[in-house]
């Protein structure tokens, strides 16, 4: 623990855990999110977290309302909040970027771009026929790399669908695991994407939030595997 954290102000609350609820009070939930979960339901989704929760005891006295995104194949850190006033305040800080995100990866191949920067992209998507391009930033930083894998820290300062995956594919590092956006096709026994929302920031009124949500197995044993430090 850094002095920072050990001699932090009384209004100033940092939790990491590994488990799947990482915090339980009266306004939000906070879960480590495994990979293969959906958020909310779709075409594709028969599993998802708010179904889960809105049958859970956790939501007896109201129902979970869905603040952001994640992937379905991404884990860690997500929010969920408990009641409609907490939902529209924490979705209005998702909307003002008011909300500090920081995921990691780990990617194909060593990346030789500077240790820290920003990645600017032109990202695609579309909408039934109708072809968007919208601009894409993410602050970065290289925490260890060789010359088969790059591990990395993401921090996105927009919130494409996809952006962080897309813009190492865009770069020729695609994460390992990822089926849809790849450099590499030999992903076969890749079978999880290596991407982890590790810490999530926010501040309510005078309180400071921080929560972390430690990576899984199988993310820490591909660290491992890949000769990198974490």
């Amino acid at each position: 623990m850094s002095k920072k954290e050990k001699f932090k102000p009384s209004n100033t609350i940092i939790k990491e855990n590994e488990d799947f609820i990482i915090e339980n009070n009266d306004n939000f939930i906070v879960l480590n999110k495994q990979a293969g979960i959906s958020v909310q339901g779709g075409t594709k989704s028969k599993k998802n977290l708010i179904d889960i929760f809105s049958k859970s005891e956790i939501f007896k006295d109201d129902k979970p309302y869905s603040v952001h995104r994640l992937d379905k194949e991404t884990s860690g850190v997500f929010l969920i909040a408990k009641n409609r006033p907490t939902a529209q305040l924490l979705t209005s800080l998702f909307r003002l970027r008011k909300v500090y995100k920081t995921y990691i990866a780990i990617c194909h191949g060593e990346i030789n771009i500077n240790e820290k920067g920003i990645l600017k992209n032109n990202l695609t998507r579309y909408e039934e026929r109708k072809k968007i391009i919208e601009n894409a930033e993410t602050h970065y930083e290289i925490l260890d790399k060789n010359t088969n894998s790059t591990f990395v820290q993401l921090k996105p300062i927009t919130g494409r669908k996809h952006q962080l995956r897309k813009q190492l594919f865009d770069i020729g590092h695609s994460i390992i695991g990822d089926k849809k956006y790849n450099s590499l096709k030999e992903q076969k026994n890749n079978k999880n994407l290596m991407l982890h929302s590790y810490e999530i920031k926010f501040k309510i009124k005078d309180n400071k939030y921080t929560f972390r949500a430690t990576p899984p197995d199988y993310f820490r044993n591909m660290l491992k595997s890949k000769r990198l430090n974490f």
